[in-house]
């Protein structure tokens, strides 16, 4: 309503109260005369005030909704509220990425080691940069560039419901020649990955296109960028992008965390190991690409288990990064990589390097001292290394194997003479070294398969540096591990079969 009518209706209003009052003021007779002069205009006012009541009321309504200057209330905007709600209805339907990254946000010039922040979150970059010459391909101002066997993966989760869809762009780098790369994802914040669909070959200096379909039951996934190659060529990646939503392949099969064929612990978990602190001197832990009961007054792991594959064995070179395990409560005393040193021991793989070299991570994880023990040199150098080759040629041959290896006692003759524990007598020295291999030729349904006539290798050695080079010589039961360690080894496996199987001694051959 206009001010000029609302100020109108207000005079209005004013000037018949004004006339009320002159007419009770009035004498009686006089008022009689005016009462039969005005009884005809009665009908007449009745409607001017119901229009002025009218009138008043549209003001009244009016004023409220309009903000008055120098009023510090809050408006209220009724007809807003409506539109602002029905876009945030809206919003909340439409469709977008779960994840988008450009790598425009992020800076990181030299190919170290490193955490990145980018725009979508925290990156690890391996033998990785942002590039921003001109020799990068890209669709802004910078592109991921890997090189060698680098990697470039989110260090933080997003979350998701069934499967996603990622596309992503990707070119050689200037006039680089060809190279490979994969998609790998986690679905256990990074404790593990498997890759997704197949390698990617790159012939061409101009961006394009991959996309691949993933799956989990988890809720959560992460994914990892892989230069595969043995070349020296360099890749440029670039519109990351992960969507809900997209048909699986009937060859890709979803990522699951759910035990099976190929679990690194499928045949047991020997000593009955738990993620607690109650269990300090039997703490459960998974590094992914294997398992392990550590001990934390021995300060090294009663036993760790893995499998063994052909996609296990790749080019990966050898990564020599022994280092701490931050992932030990923080009260614990932490092994680190000089904790040897001067020692006359090894540090000792459990899970060797060689079993892990498909990549870049799987290689580095089989460095953190958790995985350690004091290892006489020759004995480790010599004997044990001879029979982790022995495990790899049996994989080569077309066979899986299911590794547990542990250590006991105190008391191990290194080169400098016997030796029951080393730094500051926070790591104890093993007298006695044991292994078990279960070979199962390459297939699925592994725990169905192993019968009594499945092969296993048992043996338990002396930690001594005058060992015999042959690992034969060495041969046992696993019956009598059992009895000197006092744990039950393959206890997953069925019971008639397991019974058969403990009792035998390989052949050696």
């Amino acid at each position: 309503m206009a001010a000029s009518e609302t100020l109108l209706a207000f005079r209005l209003l004013l000037f018949s109260i004004f006339a009320g009052v002159r007419y009770h003021s009035m004498p009686k007779k006089r008022k009689k005369q005016k009462k039969q002069k005005t009884q005809k205009k009665n009908q007449g006012l009745s409607s001017i005030l119901i229009i002025v009541i009218l009138i008043l009321a549209a003001f009244a309504v009016t004023t409220c909704s309009r903000r008055i200057p120098g009023d510090p209330g809050k408006p209220v905007h009724t007809a807003k509220k409506k539109s602002h709600r029905k876009k945030n209805n809206k919003s909340a339907t439409r469709t977008g990425p779960l994840l988008a990254e450009d790598f425009e946000a992020g800076n990181k010039t030299n190919y170290n080691n490193g955490v990145v922040t980018l725009s979508s979150g925290p990156w690890k970059f391996k033998d990785a940069v942002t590039g921003a010459l001109d020799e990068d391909h890209k669709t802004g101002s910078q592109a991921l560039r890997i090189r060698d066997n680098g990697t470039a993966g989110m260090n933080f989760d997003i979350a998701v419901n069934g499967t996603v869809t990622v596309s992503l762009k990707y070119a050689l780098y200037g006039a680089d020649e060809s190279g490979s790369w994969e998609l790998w994802a986690s679905v256990n914040r990074g404790q593990s990955y498997v890759r997704i669909g197949v390698p990617v070959t790159v012939t061409a200096t101009t961006l394009r296109s991959a996309v691949f379909t993933a799956a989990t039951s988890t809720g959560t996934i992460r994914f990892d960028i892989r230069k595969t190659d043995k070349g020296s060529s360099r890749i440029n990646f670039d519109v990351f992008r992960v969507t809900a939503g997209g048909q699986l392949t009937p060859d890709v099969k979803p990522v699951s965390t759910v035990s099976g064929d190929d679990d690194n612990m499928l045949l047991g978990n020997p000593s009955g190991a738990a993620s607690s602190l109650v269990m300090a001197n039997n703490y459960l832990m998974d590094k992914g690409y294997y398992k392990l009961s550590y001990n934390r007054d021995r300060g090294t792991p009663n036993w760790v288990c893995w499998h063994v594959s052909r996609k296990d064995l790749g080019p990966m070179s050898r990564a020599n990064d022994f280092r701490p395990d931050a992932d030990l409560p923080v009260d614990w005393y932490q092994v680190t990589q000089s904790s040897y040193m001067g020692s006359g021991f090894d540090r000792g793989h459990n899970c060797p390097s060689g079993d892990r070299t498909a990549s870049r991570e799987a290689n580095e994880a089989t460095f953190l001292m958790t995985n350690m023990i004091p290892q006489a040199p020759n004995h480790n150098q010599h004997l044990w290394k001879n029979l982790e080759d022995y495990t790899r040629e049996l994989v080569m041959d077309g066979n899986e194997v299911y590794v547990i290896m542990g250590s006991y006692g105190s008391g191990g003759v290194g080169s400098k003479g016997l030796t029951k524990s080393i730094d500051h007598s926070n790591i104890v020295v093993p007298d006695h070294i044991w292994k078990i291999l279960v070979i199962l030729p390459e297939g699925n349904n592994d725990l169905q398969r192993i019968n009594k006539h499945t092969r296993i290798i048992a043996v338990n050695t002396p930690n001594k540096n005058e060992v015999n080079t042959r690992w034969s010589a060495y041969l046992t039961t696993v019956d009598d591990i059992e009895r000197v360690t006092h744990y039950k080894l393959l206890d997953k496996i069925p019971v008639a079969a397991r019974q058969e199987l403990i009792k035998k001694i390989d052949t050696g051959e």
